[in-house]
Formats: C-alpha cells, structure tokens, sequence
C-alpha cells in the first residue's frame, strides 16, 4: 500500500518543476527558468562514441529508458525525450538526431537491465540515457542490490557498443520525506565514476528550481501545463549536457 501511495503521488507530481537561478551562477538553457548552476552540467566523463558520430555528420541515434515520468501522457511531443531531440537538432542541423523511448514502467533496475542485450540488438543507439531509481526507491530495494544491478545494466549497454548517460531520480518534496532517497543517489554517483560515465543529476538540478520557488511543487493544479513547462527545461539542460560530454565544438553548433 505503502509503495502504491508513494508511485500515486510521484506520478502526480511528475516533473512538475522549475526556477530561476542567479545569472552569474547559472548556464541559460533557454528561459531563464531553465537556468541551471554550471556545476550541475559539468562532467569530466565523456561520450566518445556520440563525439565520433557528430563529427562524421552521421545520423545520432539516442534511446532513451525509463519509467513513466519520461512521458507526458497527454502531449507526448512535450516530454523531455522530445525536447531533447528538438534542441539537438537545432544546436546540430548538420546532423539527423532522432530520439526513441523505452518505458519500463513498474520496473526496478534489476528488472529493466534484464532486458539489455535484446533491446540494444533491435534499437541498435549510438547513445543511451538509462533514467532509474524512483522504483528501486518506492520498493525499498536494498542499495547494494540496486548498485550491483546498475553495476550490470551499464555494462550490458557498453558491451553492446552505445555510450551511456545515467539519469537518477526526479525531485519532489510530496514524496522526499516518505522515502529515503540519498543510498540511491549515491550508488548511481558511484557507478557512474567506476564506468566513467556522465551522470545527469536531475534530483539536484530539479531541487535547485523548486529551491529557488519557480514553481509550486505542491500545487497540482497546473498539471499538464506546469509539466509542459519543466519537461522543456529538463530537455533543454539534457541537451546542453550531452553537447557538452561529446565536447561538440562551438563550429558545429548552431548558435
């Protein structure tokens, strides 16, 4: 019941956040509610792989894994995954980017890693950002099994040949004090630094915009709208981020 009540409430929630943060201090992602702290963007891993097929001029082909907070259910062309593939293209014109989902809706990281190497077969990514850990979370899942199944997921991802992102936990203080959401976090930090991959902290960057009062987290009553509004951003900084750990150059970019 316990688990019910916390997927009932996050799915309410969904991404439903945003701010503005101090110009000096932030990186204008568009809007200046999608300002996010330069910190928060700022990876040392790279995407070797996604690098090599911008400079080719080849067609970049991202997959995007996750639970149903990757999707608006009422305007898909509004998610984040959508968002992303939009502003790629429009920071790489030269390139074709398409943008594809899996939803593993329910599914722990253990559950969803399982699938990997048949997945990867028929999609077939130049770039995976794997979005995990509401569920672990909701369920309790112990954080060592959770690591040791991220641990796997990601190695099934590079042996198959895609470069990866990792994306944690979305922020919402309906649910932060009903479930403890700091072991989780930290294994996927820890994963990501054992791989060498980029970690897209969404939990913190979302902090960040409900910290600086943007938007009422816990008002639903915008719903749709105020999705809309944060999943642009969360696209928007996600493109900025894989731009960046491809270390694409200011002379393939479209300003």
């Amino acid at each position: 019941m316990k688990a019910k009540v916390l997927l009932s409430l996050i799915l309410l929630c969904g991404c439903v956040a945003a701010s503005s943060a101090r110009a000096e201090d932030a990186v204008p992602a568009g809007p200046p509610a999608c300002e996010v702290p330069a910190y928060l963007l700022t990876t040392e891993s790279q995407l070797p792989k996604t690098a090599e097929i911008i400079r080719d001029n080849k067609p970049l082909e991202i997959l995007v894994i996750g639970s149903r907070s990757t999707a608006i259910p009422s305007s898909e062309d509004s998610s984040y995954p959508a968002r992303l593939q939009a502003i790629l293209k429009e920071k790489l014109p030269s390139e074709p980017v398409h943008v594809s989902v899996e939803i593993q809706s329910k599914k722990t990281a253990e559950e969803a890693a399982s699938g990997f190497v048949k997945l990867m077969e028929a999609k077939k990514p130049t770039l995976v950002i794997w979005q995990t850990g509401t569920v672990d979370a909701i369920r309790s899942i112990d954080p060592d099994e959770f690591r040791s199944a991220v641990t796997d997921g990601v190695s099934a991802l590079q042996q198959a040949g895609a470069d990866v992102v990792l994306m944690n936990l979305q922020y919402s203080p309906r649910t932060e004090t009903m479930m403890s959401v700091p072991p989780y976090l930290d294994n996927m930090r820890v994963v990501a630094q054992e791989h060498e991959i980029p970690l897209f902290d969404r939990f913190a960057i979302m902090r960040q915009w409900n910290d600086q009062g943007q938007f009422d987290l816990f008002n639903p009553t915008r719903g749709s709208e105020l999705a809309k509004q944060v999943h642009d951003c969360l696209g928007r900084a996600l493109a900025q981020f894989v731009i960046d750990a491809a270390h694409v150059g200011p002379a393939q970019q479209q300003n």
